[in-house]
């Protein structure tokens, strides 16, 4: 990719990741399934696999989900300056958001009418996050014995204390074991 047109995507990328920042509620999760649309179905600069692999990779490391995932989808479609560009444009809106959070937190805390629109944000973001990982799925499931995987780790995420780094890993060791049997 020529200079400009690299400079041309991280400007765009900035731009998009600003805006998603600054206008997503429900944390990582709603914010990728803002990306799954744009980047994956509107604009096709990568597959929902590439996404699903940059998504597991940038959970699986140290820090905030988010972010990580905003840096590794930028340096994938554009080199070390878009996935700077995604960082900051990820990063900046919150940092802005909660200093003006954080200045006027007595005068809000205590407002119902903030109270009520946080639970109808609330309400609209475990929907939002079910699409994404709903369309998904198809990338993520690619035998019956990813499925039967699925299965275990959501019932251990939902009965036990088992941290989900250890289901992440054991899940990797099992397909690493039934590599032979899984489409790829």
């Amino acid at each position: 990719m020529i200079k400009k047109e690299k400079l041309k995507m991280a400007v765009e990328i900035l731009i998009f990741f600003l805006k998603i920042g600054f206008f997503t509620f429900g944390g990582g999760w709603s914010i990728l399934t803002q990306m799954q649309k744009e980047f994956v179905e509107r604009r096709r600069l990568i597959t929902e696999e590439e996404l699903l692999d940059i998504t597991v990779v940038g959970r699986s490391l140290p820090g905030m989900m988010i972010t990580n995932i905003s840096m590794l989808f930028g340096y994938h479609v554009g080199g070390i300056l878009c996935g700077f560009t995604a960082l900051i444009g990820i990063v900046l809106p919150s940092l802005i958001i909660l200093s003006l959070v954080a200045i006027f937190y007595d005068m809000v805390k205590d407002n119902s009418y903030a109270a009520h629109a946080l639970v109808g944000i609330r309400a609209a973001v475990v929907p939002i996050i079910g699409s994404a990982a709903f369309k998904m799925r198809k990338s993520a499931f690619k035998s019956k014995i990813s499925y039967g995987l699925a299965v275990v780790a959501f019932a251990f995420c939902l009965f036990s204390n088992v941290s989900i780094g250890i289901i992440v890993l054991f899940a990797a060791f099992a397909g690493v074991l039934t590599a032979g049997r899984i489409e790829v």
